[in-house]
């Protein structure tokens, strides 16, 4: 059984979750929805050119976790999936998830985005298991803080490491597919790297590395 790696925001979705929880929020009246999109929008700026602080982000992302119960989140949840994530599943994304499935290989999720939005994701996506940044829990309800190393670039690797250090899995013979350069050292690492609909960065890295590249759209 090898391991077929999977990025989820736009890889196996046609969108970035954790932008559309952002404007989700904003359209719900959770969050004040100027000053919020402003800094949402921002933040997705910065990590489209690399230049992401993720413990800043986090620290904008995961506030308004802090604030509602989880009661309230998971409601919430249910709705964002129905109106922002099912418009955005991609039949050939799920089509690649079955292909690996038929083939034995097990499937896994690591995002960067945060567990609460992205675990649903992956259970309606059929996966085996999901990596994700971890928002921090205390007593039941979130902080707003992050728990342990987020999920992102070098992150990545660090959580996976950590994960196979648990599990009986190598990245012998494993596939990661990722859209972002920001996915760079985890694409270096494994058995077979490839390029779904990348961004400009990591379109030029997979043609000078000759690594194929997918359309899933």
């Amino acid at each position: 059984m090898s391991l077929a790696i999977f990025d989820l925001d736009n890889t196996l979705i046609g969108g970035d979750s954790d932008h559309a929880w952002g404007e989700f929020l904003c359209e719900q009246g959770i969050v004040d929805a100027e000053e919020y999109r402003r800094a949402n929008d921002y933040f997705y700026e910065q990590y489209k050119n690399g230049g992401l602080d993720i413990y800043e982000f986090l620290r904008f992302a995961l506030k308004p976790l802090a604030t509602l119960a989880p009661e309230q989140l998971n409601t919430l949840h249910q709705q964002f999936m129905q109106e922002k994530i099912e418009p955005i599943l991609l039949p050939k994304a799920e089509e690649l998830l079955a292909k690996h499935k038929e083939q034995g290989d097990f499937l896994l999720i690591i995002t960067a985005t945060n567990h609460f939005v992205t675990s649903p994701i992956a259970e309606r996506l059929g996966v085996d298991a999901i990596i994700a940044t971890d928002p921090e829990q205390v007593d039941g309800r979130y902080t707003g803080e992050v728990s342990g190393t987020p999920c992102f670039q070098d992150g990545k690797v660090t959580r996976l490491n950590k994960w196979l250090e648990a599990q009986d899995f190598s990245l012998e013979g494993s596939y990661f597919y990722s859209d972002s350069h920001n996915d760079l050292p985890l694409l270096e690492l494994v058995t077979h790297p490839v390029a779904v609909n990348p961004d400009e960065i990591l379109e030029e890295h997979a043609s000078n590395k000759l690594w194929p590249v997918l359309d899933l759209r």
